[in-house]
């Protein structure tokens, strides 16, 4: 059963770049929240990484602290330690990837952090071996690199941190590639987590299409060239001994670190492929809920076997019934039971018996009896079929093409743009972020289900959704979790406007095209990351208080960027973070005003990415 809990104890730091502060003593809280800064005005604003928002804290006995937070740059994509790039991508036999003109590639996207402290703090006392605090960083694509529309075989880092234990800032001090060559190769990885049992949950972002690589599915979709033949470089160069097979590709990269340093990696099969944006955790150490980043696309809940342990569990899509369409719309969720399989049992099907597309659905140019009319997809060249399902192959379909089968069976397949996920826990929430609310989202008659019928809201929203125990699936069959959806509303909608005179097309005071999102349970705060093409000419990363309401602009990120790499850390020696990287500085917004591009151009270094974290903050215990 969900219970509330309250804030107990706080540990409050204040941390700048340079100056060593001491910390307070410990005093019971009663609410946090940030003030914001202003939106970047200056060319020189817009070009860099920085915060001047600060954060009140108001305790129990009436009293108010205010503390001034702080950007702070750990290391670049560039940056380079004892021979090792942060952003480097590598062939299988651990040398560098050399683009066309014989340069090494080097990502400008780093995206999830997660900060692992082996043993944890509070367990230091105990006699462990090794140990120590590190950072897995992974890098969604090369940006700039020639031919960087393909899919290459991306990379994670590895960072060993020291905290200065007198004023709380963090120090890489080593790097090292995490090996990827024991599962194939890392696919377009997105968004992450840290897993409750503390390993690194990744994410394989735009999973390659199998019905390109089946002939006859082929022919009746529309395919674009060989998304795959840069990971046959990975396995190897001629595609004949190792062939990349889609199927290896669009799954959830789980990472180990060990007490020496040491990274491991599996890639999970049982929690489905899709274009997963990221796999959350629920408190109960086996329920997850995933993004699906794209168009037509769906929300899905796994339920494992066993706490801690993804390899095998049981696979759910929702059903959007909308109860209303107003300011973002509400629904009651349906699930439908898709499957259960093992990580073992999928991968025999994919590399014993090398399962195709073909030999799961029989496909169709054009509607035909016992044929069903799907869309599905994360490009929409391709989110149109006509499907029928091959004897038996319900377990192959449900975790192999997971948004098909969704859509197979009636669960919605038309979230847009589905990215974040995060949980409260006390409340009994989750908090999904939809990038923007058009296409599948809109009430459009030529769509095959129309379960989702909302206006055109093309700055995007933030939603809740309820979570509680004692559900059923559609057939009424008990769901084995506390945390299964129940119904969903708008929580923070973004708000479409005129084009201003710099070029931003949402609302300043408001999220535009919230992505990377993630909760603090102790500061009762939904931090919430911007990736708005259009929207805003500079991203943001916004705190929005949930009892409150209150939304601060908390960072702005170089005009173009992108927010990522978000996670909270509570509470490590006695200071917190939030974790906060920046890609793709200089990607940018076509609708900039022209002066403006032309002064920051030359000022923005596209080259460079930063993985950092904000202090300043209060600390928890």
């Amino acid at each position: 059963m969900i219970r509330k809990t309250l804030i107990s104890a706080v540990l409050i730091t204040g941390i700048g770049a340079t100056a060593t502060l001491a910390s307070e003593p410990y005093k019971d809280i009663q609410l946090v929240e940030f003030i914001g800064m202003k939106a970047p005005q200056t060319p020189g604003e817009r070009s860099k990484a920085y915060t001047d928002a600060r954060v009140k804290v108001t305790y129990r006995d009436g009293t108010e602290k205010t503390f001034g937070l702080t950007y702070n740059v750990l290391h670049y994509n560039t940056t380079s330690i004892d021979g090792v790039t942060a952003g480097m991508l590598y062939e299988k036999d651990g040398t560098p990837l050399l683009d066309h003109d014989g340069r090494a590639r080097i990502s400008e996207a780093p995206d999830a952090n997660t900060l692992i402290d082996i043993p944890p703090r509070g367990e230091k006392s105990k006699e462990v071996k090794g140990g120590g605090l590190y950072l897995v960083t992974h890098f969604e694509y090369d940006w700039l690199g020639t031919d960087h529309d393909i899919k290459l075989p991306m990379t994670m880092s590895l960072a060993t941190i020291e905290q200065d234990r007198n004023t709380g800032l963090l120090k890489t001090v080593s790097l090292s590639n995490i090996d990827m060559s024991s599962v194939g190769g890392l696919w377009n990885p997105c968004a992450g987590s840290p897993s409750l049992w503390g390993t690194h949950l990744g994410s394989e972002e735009y999973e390659p299409d199998a019905c390109c690589y089946a002939e006859r599915c082929k022919s009746v979709s529309a395919c674009k060239g060989d998304e795959l033949k840069h990971m046959h470089l990975y396995l190897d160069p001629s595609g004949k001994t190792k062939p990349a097979r889609p199927y290896n590709y669009g799954l959830v990269p789980e990472v180990t670190v060990d007490a020496s340093g040491k990274a491991e990696v599996v890639k999970h099969r049982a929690l489905g492929r899709i274009s997963r944006e990221v796999a959350v955790v629920m408190p109960d150490n086996r329920t997850v809920y995933q993004g699906d980043d794209g168009t037509y696309n769906v929300l899905t809940m796994f339920v494992a076997d066993r706490p801690n342990d993804l390899s095998s569990g049981t696979l759910y899509a929702a059903r959007w019934n909308q109860t209303s369409g107003d300011k973002g719309g509400k629904a009651v969720l349906t699930w439908h039971r898709l499957g259960h399989a093992s990580d073992e049992e999928l991968d025999a099907l994919v590399n014993a018996r090398k399962l195709t597309f073909d030999g799961i659905f029989e496909s169709s140019r054009t509607p035909a009896p016992g044929f069903t009319t799907i869309k599905a997809g994360h490009a929409k060249p391709a989110v149109e079929q006509h499907l029928k399902l091959k004897e038996g192959m319900e377990q192959a379909a449900a975790f192999l093409e997971t948004r098909r089968y969704a859509a197979y069976v009636g669960a919605t397949t038309e979230f847009e743009k589905f990215e974040g996920v995060a949980v409260n826990r006390a409340d009994g929430k989750a908090y999904l972020a939809i990038s923007s609310i058009r296409n599948g989202m809109e009430d459009k008659a030529d769509d095959p289900a129309n379960d989702i019928r909302l206006p055109r809201l093309s700055a995007g929203a933030g939603y809740e959704m309820s979570l509680s125990d004692g559900q059923t699936d559609k057939s009424g069959k008990a769901i084995g979790s506390e945390y299964a959806g129940t119904t969903i509303r708008p929580l923070l909608l973004g708000k479409d406007i005129e084009k201003n005179a710099f070029g931003d097309t949402a609302a300043i005071d408001k999220i535009a095209n919230p992505d990377n999102i993630k909760y603090s349970e102790k500061m009762r705060t939904l931090f919430i990351g911007e990736d708005s093409t259009t929207g805003h000419i500079n991203n943001f990363l916004w705190a929005y208080n949930i009892d409150t309401g209150h939304l601060a602009r908390i960072l702005s990120v170089p005009a173009g960027a992108e927010v990522t790499g978000l996670q909270v850390v509570e509470d490590l020696d006695g200071y917190s973070y939030i974790m906060s990287n920046y890609q793709h500085a200089g990607d940018l917004s076509k609708e900039i005003d022209p002066e403006l591009k032309t002064k920051l151009t030359p000022v923005i270094d596209k080259s460079k990415a930063a993985i950092g974290y904000i202090s300043g903050l209060p600390a928890f215990k």
